[in-house]
């Protein structure tokens, strides 16, 4: 209660105080504003005799009069001026722009004045006091009460806090309070305000920084050094002292004034310089890195602002040295940076603001100083020119000059921003711009791998840190929607040297919940070794990753709006153990941005990248799925462009895909499809499926296969119709075998009829035939019965010779099979039959493969099939001038094939199809020479292939001759025979 009590009557004495400063402030503005002080712009100084002009300043009313610097005044307007105070009188009484006569001594020695010194006297117009500093000092006084008044309600409680707003209040008074010279009862008290501040203000800062960031725990010492700090103050008592004696009591000369002036000044630039010194000396021995930090740019701060003040003012002040008035101001207002650098101090609200804050009130100082002197340049221009050349603009011309002269102020301050950033820190300024280039350019890195990588590559080089690491978040799940708590994990480190493989696992970061509603944009622990806030498992978690700052990356969130954390960045201190500035916090949280969405980038390539190889993969599986079937199937489009052209197709039409595509469907299938195709297209059933069944379709080849063709409509997951999609199956293969399977099905059924019959005939036969010889060899004389018996016993042989053919063609197994060797067979059946061929006057060619594959088979009916075909093919080309048998071999695959080429007169087409059906026969009328045949030849050549395992087709067109082709399965390696490539056998 006592202190609270204490606080409530501290806070308003010192809000009395502060309202009773600023009223005064504002009268004594007001006040001074109304009064001119007159002047002649000399500095005068008493002297035997009369007045000494010590320093005459250019351009001053004094300097344009015509006095010079060791001229002596002895009356003015003929009263005389032993002393400062009647002169002074005497120019209040000519008052401002009025004429003062002046009588002047010039002696030979500077100010020495001697009876034979020349006198003269001038006229002298008196001009006001240039008053114009006291502007910008008011300035910083404001500053000095705004950044006091900041720290004291943003953080009452914090330590010192009511030391610097008492420090920024006296300040305030020291530059805002300026008595007027009316010595009136306000113009004393804003006098000896000014007095009291000025002794008390020094005391003060001395005292903060002799105090500041002392955390002794021992009364006894905070004790001792409280009672140090009050000796800070009795110097500034005692010359307060001084001076209120020498104005009450002494009635002071205006040298000892100066003298004072001196003296204050001097206690002034002492008290900051040793208040520099200590910042400096604490900084080095401060243990304490976010304290070492702090003092440095105090330190820093502090050196800015006194060296210039002590160096271009005081120090010329105190030898009697006039500064020029422009360097003056500058100096004096470079004391601004003092509050702007200790206001962190106090407050330390966002972390290192204090580097910040002391580089901004550089630039705002330096902007400032430049912005007053280009302000009444440009004012003063714009008066001359309003007032001489354009009179009419007036009071509008001068307010255009000062707006336009406030609206550069931006552009000044960030021009002057950029300069003092290379100044105080150019390769960390160096590096920043490098680390915003590079955050600019992750979005074109994609691999999320080295994306993290390059992060903690980065950082610990442009931001000289130590220890870097990047947690990213939980991937998405299929569809692409985040957890809804995710989790982070170590994705790339630099610098954590102490952490194990195994440490990895136990790392609980749950203390960096980014994604809650008081989420901060970072997180800071100034001590991670010791966060006793959280949990015993978090806290081990924080003192193993020893990190100090973690910035989230967040995302816009797809889902439910909002943001999320994709990845959380963490970095502790410097290569020299220094914390992070607020500034560099600032682009950090920039960079994060950018991070978090190449981040995303990176993620959603990945799931991209995945989706297109998985899409790729079901592509390629259904493309193998259509390419693997044995079926035709291509696809069009509204507008009967083929879209797709599998590997089927490419064979059936002799034409590749790349040819196809993009092709007008008329441009490649036969008109007679396409007729059939339009008529479906335009019967009103666009969603139905039709197939033409056994559709004989020509080929570009010539050739003419036979297809079942499906079209179906091709349809969207809307069920719109897109196209058309055509599948051509191809039957013609599966036709011949079909015809092949009903011709052996027919001869095997004739097979058993034919042995029955063959039985059933051949025993009356032989019968006959006995007793028809019989009666041939008793009436062998007999003219009219032994010609009938004869033709009998022809008649019985030729029934003979049919019964034997149908026991043969029905006795297709039991056959013992053997390796062959084709072409040898071939060999010895051309000589079997080499004297038929000479005698109808027929050629034999040989095309054998000399590495023809060895067959397994059964000699001698084998023989019986190629002695078959050879004679009907000699019997075909019976009565032609000459003719032409050839014979080849090849492998094919794993097929023998043999090919029995001829050039005789051909079959019919209606014909071809019953040639090998049993007494079938186109040798109705043999040539001479030519026997009639049984119909039973290629009928039992037909059998004794299937029986081998083969099959036997024919090619044939009327006129130019017939091929019979034989395919053999092979069951050896080729032979290594000698090569007869060709042998010829003419008559």
């Amino acid at each position: 209660m006592k202190n609270a009590a204490q606080t409530r009557i501290l806070a308003i004495i010192l809000a009395v105080v502060t309202l009773g400063a600023c009223v005064l402030a504002g009268v004594n503005f007001s006040a001074e504003s109304n009064y001119n002080v007159p002047t002649d712009g000399i500095w005068w100084l008493e002297t035997n005799g009369g007045l000494c002009a010590q320093q005459v300043p250019v351009d001053s009313p004094g300097q344009r009069a015509g006095v010079r610097a060791g001229d002596v005044l002895i009356t003015v307007d003929e009263r005389p001026t032993l002393a400062l105070a009647p002169f002074i009188h005497q120019l209040f009484r000519d008052g401002t722009y009025g004429r003062a006569t002046y009588l002047i001594a010039r002696p030979a020695k500077r100010c020495q004045l001697q009876p034979s010194s020349t006198k003269f006297d001038i006229q002298v117009i008196l001009e006001p006091t240039d008053r114009s500093i006291n502007y910008g000092l008011r300035i910083i006084g404001v500053v000095y009460l705004l950044i006091g008044l900041y720290v004291l309600f943003r953080r009452w409680t914090a330590p010192k806090s009511t030391h610097f707003y008492v420090f920024c209040l006296v300040s305030f008074v020291l530059y805002a309070f300026k008595f007027t010279t009316e010595l009136d009862t306000f113009d004393w008290i804003i006098y000896w305000s000014n007095v009291v501040a000025t002794f008390l203000q020094p005391a003060l800062f001395l005292h903060f920084a002799f105090t500041f960031s002392d955390t002794a725990p021992d009364p006894a010492h905070r004790t001792r050094r409280g009672i140090l700090s009050t000796f800070l103050y009795l110097p500034g008592l005692y010359l307060l002292g001084l001076q209120i004696v020498s104005i009450v009591h002494w009635s002071a000369t205006e040298v000892l004034k100066h003298r004072l002036d001196k003296i204050a000044l001097a206690y002034m630039a002492l008290y900051y310089v040793v208040a520099a010194a200590l910042f400096f000396i604490r900084a080095r021995s401060s243990e304490n890195p976010l304290e070492r930090q702090q003092l440095k740019w105090l330190t820093r701060g502090t050196l800015v602002a006194v060296i210039p003040f002590t160096l271009l003012y005081v120090l010329p002040f105190l030898l009697d040295y006039a500064v020029p008035a422009p360097v003056a101001n500058f100096v004096r207002l470079a004391l601004i940076i003092l509050p702007l650098t200790f206001s962190w101090a106090i407050v330390r609200y966002r972390l290192m603001d204090v580097d910040l804050i002391f580089k901004r009130g550089v630039t705002y100082t330096l902007a400032t100083a430049a912005l007053v002197g280009l302000y009444f340049g440009v004012v003063a221009v714009s008066a001359e020119m309003v007032h001489t050349r354009l009179p009419s603009l007036r009071v509008w011309g001068l307010l255009a000059a000062i707006v336009a002269t406030g609206l550069i102020f931006d552009p000044l301050k960030r021009t002057i921003q950029a300069r003092v950033d290379r100044v105080f820190d150019q390769k960390r300024f160096d590096y920043r711009e490098t680390l915003i280039d590079f955050g600019r350019s992750l979005n074109s890195q994609t691999d999320l791998r080295a994306l993290v990588d390059s992060v903690v590559e980065r950082l610990p080089q442009t931001l000289l840190v130590t220890r870097v690491a990047v947690f990213l978040a939980s991937e998405p799940d299929a569809d692409n929607r985040p957890a809804p708590k995710p989790t982070f994990e170590l994705a790339a480190s630099h610098g954590l040297t102490n952490l194990q493989a195994q440490d990895l696992r136990a790392l609980d970061i749950r203390f960096l919940d980014f994604d809650a509603l008081d989420a901060n944009s970072h997180l800071f622990l100034e001590n991670p070794q010791q966060v006793l806030r959280l949990p015993e498992a978090q806290r081990e978690t924080a003192r193993r990753l020893d990190l100090n700052y973690y910035l989230p990356c967040r995302v816009a969130n797809r889902v439910g709006g909002g943001t999320r954390t994709v990845a959380i960045i963490g970095l502790g201190r410097t290569g020299d153990g220094d914390f992070l500035s607020s500034e560099d916090m600032e682009v950090l949280e920039s960079l994060a941005g950018y991070i978090g969405i190449a981040i995303q980038n990176a993620q959603l390539y990945k799931s991209l990248e995945s989706k297109i190889n998985e899409f790729e993969r079901l592509k390629d599986f259904n493309q193998n799925i259509v390419e693997s079937i044995n079926i035709g199937i291509f696809a069009v489009d509204l507008e009967d462009k083929i879209e797709s052209w599998n590997a089927q197709m490419e064979v059936l039409f002799a034409r590749p895909r790349s040819e196809a595509i993009r092709r007008h469907l008329s441009e490649i299938l036969p008109s007679d499809f396409l007729a059939r195709f339009n008529a479906i297209r335009g019967d009103g059933t666009a969603h139905g499926t039709h197939t033409l069944y056994k559709f004989r379709l020509a080929l570009p080849t010539g050739e003419t296969r036979t297809a079942n063709i499906a079209i179906a409509p091709l349809l969207t997951r809307n069920l719109d119709v897109v196209g058309r999609i055509i599948l051509v199956d191809d039957i013609t293969d599966r036709i011949q075998l079909e015809t092949q399977l009903t011709q052996s099905e027919k001869l095997s059924s004739i097979g058993l009829l034919a042995a029955g019959v063959a039985h059933e005939v051949n025993t009356p036969l032989a019968v006959i035939s006995s007793y028809t010889q019989m009666l041939s060899k008793q009436l062998r004389d007999d003219v009219r019965i032994a010609p009938v018996l004869e033709k009998i016993t022809q008649q019985t042989f030729r029934a003979s010779e049919i019964v034997n053919g149908l026991l043969n063609f029905s006795r297709t197994s039991g056959a013992e099979f053997v390796s062959i060797d084709l072409n040898q067979l071939l060999r010895d059946s051309a000589i079997l039959l080499e004297h038929q061929f000479k005698t109808a006057r027929i050629r034999l060619d040989q095309e054998l493969a000399p590495d023809l594959a060895r067959i397994q088979g059964n000699q001698g009916k084998l023989q019986q099939v190629i002695l078959n075909l050879m004679l009907n093919a000699k019997d075909a080309m019976q009565g032609t001038s000459t003719g032409l048998i050839t014979i080849a071999t090849r492998n094919e695959h794993d097929q023998v094939i043999l090919e029995i080429r001829d050039t005789g007169s051909g079959i019919e087409r209606e014909h071809l199809h019953r040639i090998f059906d049993p007494f079938f026969t186109t040798k109705t009328n043999p040539q001479p020479g030519q026997h009639k045949g049984t119909g039973l030849g290629l009928a039992v050549s037909y059998g004794i292939l299937q029986e081998h395992g083969g099959k036997i087709t024919v090619d044939s067109e009327p006129g130019q001759g017939t091929t019979f082709r034989l395919e053999i399965p092979a069951t050896e390696s080729p032979n290594k025979t000698p090569v007869y490539a060709t042998s010829q056998t003419r008559a």
